[in-house]
């Protein structure tokens, strides 16, 4: 297998992309909240087709432009309404990521680098997870790390580098580079624009404030970012005003400055995530980054050296940015994952060349960072078969403690990922050691990616079944029915996905407090964690208890009409 991937590394990433992403999209419900949040988003455009505006629950919504959702929207046009078409489109970038990142390592520094740098994304726990999922930064971030990519190779082939086979002229790199920001702009907005412009600035600093990027080629690749964003951005201001771009910036604002919707953490959040989330990469990007050797010393070459700036600029750029954010969702800092795979790459790439040597920071870090993969699956499967141990540690908080009681079969079986994580690591250890660097890394990454999928395999649906999915019954079952849906003291895209099936079914928000108390014409159904009953029957005028199940309550209030 190694040797076909040598041989054929395109089709081989896309082919191993294909085998590990695609199947299985649908077999699990989307998970709250920016899942079945795009989704829903996507479902409204196919049921309403509008593919201009943006809504959820059919209200104008403002918080994201429509490029992820037109490829959302056009999957569920050929898959069907469901979780496989909400997650299709990031199989596909996957398919595009990783033979496109061969791509760019074999322009930089050869064959073996492009196949260590691809095999890196692709064996590494989060970024291999995410094109399992329905969020907006697998598209999102390929188009920003493109678009980045062409601006370098437009500066490389105005300074006539030789050891760099770049064949068009520099006017196409940086126009195609603007074409993809643009492309990244519509997909999630123009903190793409921001990333780039910063990671540009803080290179301009790092050269003395010499222009290696003049202000014309910068004007011309900003003009081709916004005639891509005007795709969308100005037919919608020709129709509607400056409404959207107003309230979106006023959304992106609450999102930097505050916790918003609870999505805090502390500074060091993102550090974490990355630390703990792109094992085995990490050990390998720390390697990369400390380490420095005579070559990188003295060298002018701007390609192999060269690039590793722009990726450790890059990597601090997103670090410290999100770290800035306020509100802390793991997905901010998704960015980062190329710079620490690339890194990591290079760490590899000199451990195969002999020019360095597998340390024994790589076994602590590796270590490190492979305990919580073993430990919680362990925990996790040790609570399975005895919840009522796990009630007592999560005695405190009794939603925790009620959704022990969903029924979840466990086999034992669960713990076939774990024992096989730890044979990947021992064998990618002794393979190291014994300088087989390629076979190590393939070992490791491969074994890793393996690791990846049998987890969602063995353990999604069970953390599903404890976590939300009969809340996502309740509502599925009222989707033909002629009724109100209110989520009381949570918020939630569920009810919408799952149980609206037109605009014309009504979805009470939660500061809708008069379909507690007042006067209705069609049933209104309530669901809300268990902590939150004794509020609700305060509140709440002539509801009737349906069913408590795994953590949530569910009530009705019949019609009353006056």
């Amino acid at each position: 297998m190694i040797r076909k991937i040598q041989q054929y590394p395109l089709f081989s990433f896309g082919l191993l992309a294909a085998i590990f992403f695609l199947p299985f999209l649908g077999g699990v419900h989307l998970f709250d909240w920016d899942e079945v949040n795009f989704a829903e988003i996507a479902r409204e455009m196919v049921l309403m087709d509008n593919y201009l505006q943006i809504h959820v629950n059919y209200i104008p919504f403002t918080e994201k432009p429509p490029g992820f959702f037109w490829l959302q929207a056009l999957s569920m046009n050929l898959f069907g309404i469901g979780e496989y078409g909400a997650r299709f489109p990031n199989a596909v970038f996957g398919i595009i990521t990783l033979p496109s990142i061969y791509y760019v390592g074999n322009k930089i520094n050869g064959r073996t680098f492009g196949i260590l740098w691809a095999l890196a994304y692709f064996g590494t726990i989060l970024p291999n997870l995410y094109f399992k999922s329905g969020i907006i930064d697998p598209v999102f971030n390929y188009f920003i790390f493109m678009g980045l990519v062409y601006l370098i190779f437009y500066i490389w082939k105005t300074k006539n580098y030789m050891n760099i086979h770049l064949p068009k002229n520099a006017l196409f790199y940086l126009l195609m580079a603007g074409v993809f920001t643009g492309f990244a702009i519509l997909a999630k907005g123009p903190v793409a624009y921001l990333i780039t412009a910063l990671v540009l600035f803080v290179y301009w600093v790092s050269v003395q404030f010499k222009f290696f990027l003049k202000p014309l080629p910068f004007l011309l690749y900003s003009i081709s970012t916004l005639v891509v964003t005007l795709i969308w951005y100005g037919v919608e201001y020709y129709y509607n005003g400056p409404t959207f771009i107003l309230e979106f910036i006023e959304r992106q604002w609450t999102i930097f400055s505050t916790e918003d919707a609870g999505h805090g953490g502390f500074p060091g959040y993102h550090l974490i995530v990355l630390f703990f989330g792109c094992f085995p990469a990490t050990a390998f990007a720390i390697h990369a980054m400390i380490n420095k050797d005579k070559e990188e010393k003295t060298s002018a070459d701007p390609i192999a050296i060269g690039f590793k700036k722009w990726m450790t600029i890059l990597f601090w750029v997103i670090l410290i940015l999100f770290s800035i954010v306020q509100s802390k969702i793991v997905h901010y800092s998704s960015m980062a994952y190329f710079p620490i795979t690339y890194l990591a790459a290079l760490s590899l790439f000199k451990i195969y060349k002999g020019e360095w040597k597998f340390e024994k920071l790589h076994k602590v870090i590796l270590g490190i960072t492979l305990s919580p993969l073993v430990i919680a699956p362990i925990l996790i499967n040790f609570i399975g078969f005895n919840p009522e141990i796990g009630k007592k540690i999560f005695a405190k908080d009794p939603f925790a403690v009620a959704n022990l009681d969903a029924d979840i079969n466990w086999t034992g079986l669960e713990i076939i990922p774990t024992i096989l994580l730890v044979i990947v690591f021992v064998l990618g250890i002794r393979a190291f050691k014994k300088r087989k660097t390629v076979k190590g890394a393939f070992v490791l990454f491969g074994g890793t990616a393996v690791w990846v999928f049998l987890i969602l395999v063995f353990f999604v649906t069970k953390i599903e079944g404890y976590s939300q999915n009969e809340n996502v019954e309740f509502w599925k079952s009222k989707k033909l029915e002629d009724c109100y849906l209110f989520s009381y003291k949570y918020k939630t895209y569920t009810k919408l996905f799952y149980g609206v099936n037109g605009p014309n079914k009504t979805v009470a928000n939660d500061k809708g407090w008069h379909y507690l108390t007042g006067p209705i014409k069609k049933p209104v159904y309530f669901s809300f964690k268990i902590n939150r009953e004794e509020d609700f029957l305060k509140e709440a005028v002539n509801a009737k208890l349906l069913y408590r199940k795994n953590g949530f309550c569910f009530y009705v209030r019949d019609a009353v009409v006056k």
